[in-house]
């Protein structure tokens, strides 16, 4: 697909392509991280580059005309997204109007694939070109989709490894670029130095609990997640307990939820989660990119997630979920190296009994370090500037003097 013809800026020189243009949409807090990355490298490249779109602070602060902030669009699950679905293909008919109007070079959709991948496919028709960056996880889940992703996007960039392979069966074009977490978490992060940071004792065990980024998870994994630590805290008074929150909303809900346990002693942090990761023995996570940094800073972690029921059922009755696992680690590994815990199995004692596994076997956990450090090294790349390479010819002039 090409998109608008290419014209010479104000005192450039004629057949140069004009300064592009570059839409960016991007939902929640991880797709503005990688947003943002991606603006900076794309902006090395091309300096005079324009970009507009959807995104968070990050992509602001990299140079972003924000139309809307990606809060918008931070909405997860099958029910979750039918209760906010009036609003969100309202936001999309608005947002696609001013595409349409601004004829970008490019438009990158950055996860988010309920809302983007109709975005693109729309946008894609009009003659723009398009890039999904973070393929969905098609090959575990809802494999039907890649024919959507196929009519939505000329590219699709992916952070694994293992993507590309699966696409190919499907005719389209996707490039593996690594992932940006692999390269801005070091291969060793100091457990003593974390704990330093955050005024904890060097000398005492701890763990960090991680309900969440959205409101819908931390409501449901909080209540368990702090039952654990209370019977862990039980055993061993002098465990260390952080909690650190993604958001000032979400560090309400969390303290809400921890009054129900008055002897439970837990620091709760605004942010720092990857920070508190490093001062941890342990992790208790939700499942998500929280797993996927747990690993990337040597963390062994018990894996943790309860979906909205009628999600679950309309997901297990319809067989949609085609990967034994679901948390990045074991994804990646191809085996399981960490506990997975899913809906009914999410229970206080439960998470609290796989946690205790870990921190009374010492080699188990060296084996599974050992593990995180070979898949680290597999996925640092340099991410941003490959997912800045790939992009780069969709802006380049062809032949015809148009975009590529």
């Amino acid at each position: 697909m090409s998109s608008a013809a290419s014209s010479a800026e104000p005192g450039g020189q004629p057949g140069l392509p004009r300064t592009p243009l570059i839409a960016l949409v991007a939902g929640e807090a991880s797709g503005d991280q990688l947003g943002g990355a991606l603006i900076e490298e794309l902006k090395a490249s091309l300096p005079g580059a324009r970009f507009v779109g959807v995104g968070g602070q990050r992509m602001q602060a990299a140079g972003l005309e924000a139309w809307w902030d990606s809060e918008a669009l931070a909405v997860m699950g099958i029910a979750e997204v039918l209760a906010h679905l009036p609003r969100l293909l309202r936001l999309r008919r608005v947002l696609r109007g001013r595409l349409l109007a601004a004829r970008p070079d490019v438009l990158i959709g950055i996860d988010a694939p309920d809302f983007n991948l109709g975005l693109e496919q729309q946008a894609r028709r009009a003659g723009i070109q398009t890039v999904h960056y973070v393929s969905p996880t098609v090959w575990a889940w809802r494999q039907g989709r890649v024919k959507t992703i196929a009519a939505a996007a000329d590219l699709v960039l992916c952070l694994f490894p293992f993507e590309p392979a699966f696409y190919a069966l499907h005719g389209v074009d996707a490039r593996y670029t690594g992932h940006p977490l692999a390269d801005d978490i070091p291969a060793h992060t100091d457990r003593r130095v974390a704990r330093a940071q955050l005024g904890l004792d060097p000398d005492l065990p701890c763990i960090a609990l991680l309900p969440g980024s959205r409101a819908s998870e931390v409501a449901r994994l909080a209540p368990h997640l702090l039952g654990a630590a209370g019977l862990l805290q039980g055993r061993n008074a002098q465990l260390q307990i952080l909690a650190p929150m993604a958001s000032p909303a979400m560090h309400r809900l969390f303290a809400s939820a921890l009054e129900v346990f008055p002897n439970l002693t837990c620091t709760v942090l605004e942010g720092q989660a990857r920070l508190a990761m490093g001062a941890a023995d342990l992790v208790l996570c939700a499942s998500g990119t929280a797993t996927l940094e747990a690993m990337l800073v040597k963390r062994p972690m018990v894996v943790v997630y309860r979906f909205n029921p009628l999600t679950y059922l309309l997901g297990r009755g319809l067989r949609l979920m085609k990967s034994p696992w679901f948390s990045l680690p074991n994804i990646l590994a191809g085996k399981t190296l960490v506990p997975e815990l899913e809906q009914h199995e999410v229970t206080a004692t439960r998470i609290a009994r796989e946690a205790r596994a870990w921190l009374d076997d010492p080699d188990r956990v060296a084996a599974a370090v050992a593990q995180f450090d070979a898949l680290h090294e597999t996925l640092r790349t340099n991410a941003a500037r490959s997912a800045a390479d790939s992009i780069l010819p969709l802006l380049q002039p062809s032949p015809t003097g148009t975009r590529a």
